[in-house]
């Protein structure tokens, strides 16, 4: 008979590590699966600089090394794969894992993340991290005076390009179709700011780095003439929207019109009992890894209190 846990995480961001942390802690001897991307999307970014107590900032993969090496300190068993099916209907869940190991748990906690959806250039993908990016708010800081492009034409995107305007002397929105799909006050605060041009009709199909290991162009095409233009450029943000990680919960859990999992306003409860969920699989607001280890903390707390109240009962 398989071993009964008391909490199975699901995820190894900074949501998941930091719920592994808390559940360890809490004698909860959490268990953990990593998922495909071990550490997240944190893993292919660069330098975090606006993470408290890293004043010179630090590097993405270091820091959930950082992340995973404090979870295993505390007592949580780590293993490098997904889950592959879920069974939460019934307690204790059920999880299979790629190995074909089957988990058994009478708690689980969710932190799956979410994924970028890029434009799935090659170019695009070896550059992420070097000129490359689909976090303003994370990397815009670097773009210092420098000219930048933001590919998309909905509130993230114009919003992605506002937030640049800090930073790069030039911010340049290219947009596939002659108007913007987003909200009338994000449209006006673009087209009024004098440091956003808009390229109407335009599409990025290819990515330039000319042997120095970071952007330094794109190529565009007219999306109705396909006349295609080599241009400058420092760096690329991909404001097209993002996809969580969720397809192994549908049907399952609750799940909004995109896909994130719906929990409790304030909390990380989902709509099953027993069954919490942190970080970027049902954040489709921040987006960012000190609000993702926060809501871990959460799940794990809740977790810890959910446990206790099955007991007494």
């Amino acid at each position: 008979m398989t071993e009964t846990l008391k909490t199975l995480i699901l995820g190894s961001g900074p949501a998941g590590y930091t719920a592994a942390i808390y559940a360890a802690r809490a004698n909860l001897a959490p268990v953990l699966l990593t998922g495909r991307q071990p550490g997240g999307q944190l893993t292919i970014t660069s330098d975090v600089e606006n993470y408290p107590g890293f004043p010179k900032g630090i590097l993405g993969p270091e820091m959930m090394e950082m992340f995973r090496e404090q979870a295993a300190r505390f007592g949580t068993v780590i293993h490098d794969e997904a889950g592959t099916s879920v069974d939460l209907g019934r307690r204790p869940f059920t999880v299979t894992g790629e190995s074909g190991k089957v988990f058994r748990t009478e708690t689980l906690i969710v932190s799956t993340g979410a994924s970028a959806i890029y434009l799935g250039l090659p170019n695009e993908t070896k550059l992420q991290g070097r000129g490359v990016s689909a976090c303003a708010t994370c990397d815009g800081f670097f773009f210092k005076n420098k000219v930048v492009y933001v590919v998309g034409g909905g509130d993230s995107a114009c919003e992605e390009a506002n937030f640049l305007t800090k930073y790069a002397s030039k911010v340049r929105m290219v947009v596939r179709r002659d108007v913007l799909r987003a909200s009338k006050i994000m449209q006006q605060r673009v087209l009024e700011n004098p440091k956003v041009e808009m390229l109407w009709e335009q599409n990025v199909t290819d990515v330039f780095d000319v042997d120095k290991g970071k952007v330094t162009g794109l190529e565009l095409t007219h999306s109705r003439t396909g006349r295609k233009e080599r241009v400058d450029a420092d760096g690329l943000f991909l404001a097209i929207g993002h996809q969580p990680n969720t397809e192994l919960f549908r049907g399952v859990l609750d799940l909004d019109e995109v896909g994130y999992i719906k929990t409790v306003p304030g909390r990380t409860a989902t709509n099953v009992p027993g069954v919490f969920a942190a970080g970027d699989c049902q954040d489709s607001y921040y987006r960012q890894a000190v609000t993702a280890a926060g809501s871990g903390c959460m799940a794990a707390i809740e977790a810890e209190r959910w446990l206790e109240s099955q007991h007494h009962r």
